[in-house]
């Protein structure tokens, strides 16, 4: 018993430096909560929010949906069912997509309910769900992204038709997934691989987490990688803009297809700059980080379809289009899908 001490004693003296080496990752708090990533942009801790004020401003914005944002469901239904031997991506509505990538269907935040709040409260949806719950294809893998009530919906979670599905959430998100047999939470950068075509990374994102008044950033938020036969995609939402993605683009780009949050960026007069938000991304600055990630294509999310902020409701496509030659994006580059609309994989990425 001595011989076991003194060699126990021996092994931690000579070992102690590389024990005490071994430090939690940066975005990991010794509280147990998150923060984004190093050299992050913060938010004035001297703001205060007011829902007086943002619901007075909200009731000026107009609620005029062009003919052209919405796709028909009976067009929808049948552009599922004639595209269920290909690739393909439908956008169901703000960060709602189908993504199917050969035999793997894959849902991303999916929100079915009429408003994106607790119970009955929050804001409610001026366009629904190009799909109703009951109608979309089979699941087989569930991407969520972080616990906001506009992408965390527990009325979706608890009524999802396929809890067969795999689950991949962020850290400490894992516990809302109860009756599902297959859930895997990732810290940044852990992947996990899906089929021997597909693999899953967790990637960093500027964002933040919350659902109730004492939980803020206990849980974690993040990007997915999508690598699917030799191709990239890489679902960012949320985020505000970041020096990490200069990061990112050097070691996992170039990105073959980005999804990134344009729309909810606006919260003057309440935040001192217009069009300007720490944790959601403008139309430009969508754009800045798709050419961080040396993006080829990218499409715009995260709009159209509830009021969250103060700009316009059609204002996030017009600037995410008018601004895609500045950040060296062909017309055809940056793209906006009309709600419920379906388009084959190979019409996007060659």
């Amino acid at each position: 018993m001595r011989k076991f001490s003194s060699f126990l004693l021996v092994f931690l003296f000579f070992n102690f430096e590389l024990i005490t080496m071994e430090k939690p990752p940066y975005h990991h708090l010794p509280n147990g909560t998150f923060r984004n990533p190093e050299g992050s942009p913060e938010r004035d801790p001297n703001i205060k929010w007011s829902y007086k004020i943002f619901n007075e401003e909200r009731k000026k914005i107009k609620i005029e949906v062009p003919n052209d944002h919405v796709v028909p469901k009976t067009k929808v239904l049948n552009d599922i069912k004639n595209y269920q031997n290909d690739n393909y991506i439908a956008w169901i509505g703000h960060a709602t997509f189908i993504i199917k990538l050969g035999n793997t269907t894959i849902i991303t935040d999916p929100v079915f309910s009429k408003n994106t709040g607790p119970l009955i409260f929050g804001p409610k949806r001026y366009i629904p769900p190009a799909l109703d719950l009951n109608e979309i294809p089979q699941i087989d893998l569930f991407l969520l992204t972080h616990n906001h009530y506009d992408h965390q919906d527990m009325s979706t979670i608890r009524n999802f038709p396929y809890k067969n599905s795999k689950v991949i959430v962020p850290l400490k998100l894992g516990k809302y997934f109860k009756n599902y047999k297959d859930v895997n939470e990732l810290d940044w950068y852990q992947e996990i691989k899906i089929n021997k075509n597909i693999k899953i990374t967790l990637l960093p994102a500027v964002h933040w987490s919350r659902r109730g008044l004492w939980d803020t950033n206990k849980t974690l938020w993040g990007n997915f990688l999508i690598e699917y036969d030799g191709k990239k995609i890489l679902f960012a939402c949320d985020t505000g803009y970041g020096n990490i993605y200069k990061d990112l683009g050097k070691k996992f780009g170039p990105i073959d297809l980005t999804f990134i949050n344009i729309g909810a960026y606006n919260f003057y007069p309440i935040m001192p700059v217009k069009d300007k938000s720490v944790y959601h991304t403008n139309p430009e600055e969508a754009l800045q980080i798709s050419k961080d990630l040396k993006s080829k294509k990218v499409i715009g999310m995260h709009w159209g379809t509830v009021v969250l902020s103060l700009e316009p409701i059609m204002e996030p496509r017009k600037r995410f289009k008018e601004g895609a030659a500045k950040f060296g994006f062909g017309k055809d580059d940056a793209i906006i899908f009309k709600i419920g609309e379906v388009k084959k994989l190979n019409q996007i990425i060659n």
